[in-house]
């Protein structure tokens, strides 16, 4: 999978020139998003189907500061998979620095009910299954 890059915009930094933290997060679901389109299964072809994938929790480790106009280059990968959930990692790094890790957890769910990836999307969830661990 390729790896997705982000260039930091002005609006996306504080008072001090520092990428706002909160920002991470909008980040790593435009990298997830673009990740599930490499794999031929985005979001909109689920949605398109009746079934959204609502976050259940994220948290992140920032460890150095971007900047506006770095580009952060983004690697996700599945970390975990249950029939009704699935955790991504993520590694966030700009000019060879290590700038954040990263995870988040994601259910399926289709008209306000819980579905189990396998049974309702079984190409996809073998697509997921089939990809190297990292």
């Amino acid at each position: 999978m390729e790896v997705y890059r982000h260039e930091v915009k002005y609006y996306e930094c504080d008072r001090m020139g520092i990428t706002h933290h909160s920002n991470y997060v909008r980040f790593m679901e435009e990298a997830r998003v673009d990740w599930m389109d490499q794999l031929g299964y985005g979001f909109d072809r689920m949605e398109a189907e009746g079934v959204v994938s609502p976050v259940v929790s994220v948290e992140c480790a920032y460890k150095h500061p971007t900047t506006f106009k770095d580009v952060i280059e983004i690697e996700v990968r599945v970390v975990e998979t249950s029939p009704l959930k699935i955790t991504f990692g993520y590694t966030m790094r700009a000019k060879g620095k290590l700038v954040c890790t990263a995870r988040s957890v994601h259910c399926f769910m289709e008209n306000g009910r819980p579905v189990q990836l396998a049974e309702r999307f079984p190409q996809l969830y073998e697509a997921i299954r089939e990809l190297p661990s990292k």
